[in-house]
């Protein structure tokens, strides 16, 4: 079902807002509050239809509203104080008042009929699978210049590629923690096909000499062997942003050319105003992607770096709040001083730069420590609407889930983000979390199982050993769970039930205190 209204087309079907040939990117739950509002603009929607309809009935705070309702407004062009499309009616509701136009030859369906057909579609619509797309893995690009420096720089241009690749829904691209673990390493196209899942791998390399660059891309067929595509690009450094944005164009038409005539792809963001500040975030992100103490430490003095040069600079202010929250979660800081820093990195970030995942990803992870569940799951939802292939923002959604009770979404959501990336740094806490899920929906073995694998794969990981702890626990297992109280205090000597309950952002009581007897049980005090 398509919606015409001021130069706009709602597809309920595609799931698009459109203005002209501009695809608008707009947020999953932003988008069914804007469909259901033209849905039911025969009369004013309240608060309470909206939660129970775009929210599940789900308790949603009058912030998480209101920003949804501005976010809704923005995508179409409209504003709290115009109200040209959608008005508030005071003290009642929301009404969308727009006027619908009917494509040559039909008529506008009135609302009844429209909310009758999306019923009876509205599972067709929700087909689409992973395994219906082609699997794109991007190789970190070889720095052929003298000056290892400029490994960064070559980094980089990895990593903005991968990000430009992943807007389009149509393509699957491994993640970038993934497909980094072959840097410096001669490996076949096939090999890296059958071990990450890709069915067609990028190669490239980059030589920067003063102010001029050259980068070189092929595009590999893994069942062939043969080279798809390959293109070389002599450029000015300052001109290394439209040259990724030619890169992505190529390979998508290389691929799909039919999709790509359709689509007519163009990378929409905001670059830095500085590629300084830009190679600034490059050497941070590898930094984050090592997820040790240090490391973020590290990620995060680059990244003030950063800021100072460029101060609009999105990915950067989105970044470090994720760093910081990241070390807050792990113990590493305190969460009430660093806190307050993250959440104005992010709201700055989202501010200066909302088509940055990065910035709606730094968002959630502070609105998870806040406790703000509702507020945290529509930011994932935003950076995985922005970028599909975005592994960290889907495994930090699972978390959040599993922190909210909704223990088997938490287990699927887990899963696409162990898809996205089946060789990722972060791999030991997305089994962490699998672990919390499990606990949660109360399957003990299965928690023991995975935070055991967790353990394998990082051993000072404090989260896995707390999981284990509890679940040994809770299901009678004396023996286990008295070693795994021994090893949870070696990886996390502060350990008490007191710091479980503090800092441990779980949002059902009946949930916490299930939590909590695990412990106990165990021998915790």
């Amino acid at each position: 079902m398509q919606f015409h209204f001021d130069r706009h087309v709602l597809d309920t079907d595609t799931r698009e807002l459109r203005r002209g040939a501009e695809r608008i990117a707009v947020e999953p739950q932003v988008l069914d509050l804007l469909v259901y509002l033209v849905e039911n603009r025969d009369r004013v929607v309240s608060k309470d239809d909206l939660i129970a309809s775009v929210w599940g009935g789900r308790i949603v705070s009058d912030a998480a509203l209101t920003s949804r309702i501005y976010a809704a407004r923005k995508a179409v062009g409209d504003t709290g104080r115009d109200q040209k499309l959608i008005r508030t009616v005071a003290r009642k509701g929301l009404r969308f008042v727009g006027t619908l136009e009917a494509p040559a030859g039909e008529a506008v369906p009135p609302p009844a009929v429209v909310a009758s057909l999306e019923e009876a579609m509205g599972e067709a619509r929700r087909a689409a699978s992973i395994r219906d797309r082609p699997v794109i893995a991007v190789l970190p690009f070889t720095n052929m210049s003298d000056d290892p420096e400029q490994e960064y720089f070559s980094d980089g241009i990895c990593e903005d590629l991968i990000t430009g690749l992943s807007k389009l829904r149509w393509f699957f691209v491994i993640a970038r923690n993934s497909s980094f673990i072959y840097k410096g390493r001669s490996v076949h196209v096939k090999q890296v096909g059958e071990e990450l899942g890709a069915g067609y791998v990028v190669e490239g390399s980059v030589r920067k000499s003063g102010e001029r660059v050259r980068i070189t891309v092929q595009l590999n067929d893994v069942d062939s062997g043969s080279h798809v595509w390959a293109e070389r690009y002599d450029r000015d450094t300052a001109d290394v942003f439209a040259v990724q944005d030619e890169i992505t164009e190529a390979i998508v038409a290389a691929i799909e050319p039919q999709l790509y005539a359709a689509e007519n792809f163009r990378a929409r963001r905001k670059p830095p105003s500085s590629l300084d500040a830009w190679e600034l975030v490059m050497r941070a992100l590898a930094h984050h992607g090592q997820v040790s103490r240090r490391d973020q430490e590290i990620a995060q003095e680059l990244l003030h770096q950063a800021i100072a040069i460029d101060p609009d600079y999105g990915q950067a202010l989105g970044l470090l709040s994720a760093s910081l929250t990241f070390g807050a979660h792990n113990g590493w800081a305190e969460a009430a001083d660093v806190l307050p820093l993250a959440e104005r990195a992010a709201l700055s970030a989202v501010r200066l730069d909302g088509e940055d995942p990065w910035a709606h990803h730094g968002l959630g992870s502070v609105h998870v420590l806040q406790r703000r569940f509702d507020d945290a799951l529509a930011e994932f939802e935003m950076a995985l609407h922005l970028n599909p292939s975005f592994s960290q923002a889907q495994s930090y959604y699972a978390t959040a889930l599993a922190f909210c009770g909704r223990w088997r979404e938490a287990v699927e959501a887990m899963d696409r983000a162990l898809r996205l990336s089946p060789r990722d740094p972060f791999l030991a806490f997305n089994y962490g979390a699998v672990a919390l899920a499990h606990y949660i929906g109360c399957n003990y073995e299965e928690a023991i199982r995975t935070a055991q694998t967790a353990i394998r794969l990082r051993p000072d990981y404090a989260g896995a050993h707390r999981i284990l702890v509890a679940a040994a626990g809770i299901s009678g297992q004396d023996e286990l769970a008295a070693s795994a109280l021994q090893e949870l205090r070696r990886a996390q000597p502060n350990i008490s039930l007191a710091w479980v309950g503090t800092y441990i952002p779980i949002k059902n009581d009946t949930d916490r205190i299930h939590y909590l007897e695990g412990f106990r049980r165990a021998g915790l005090e």
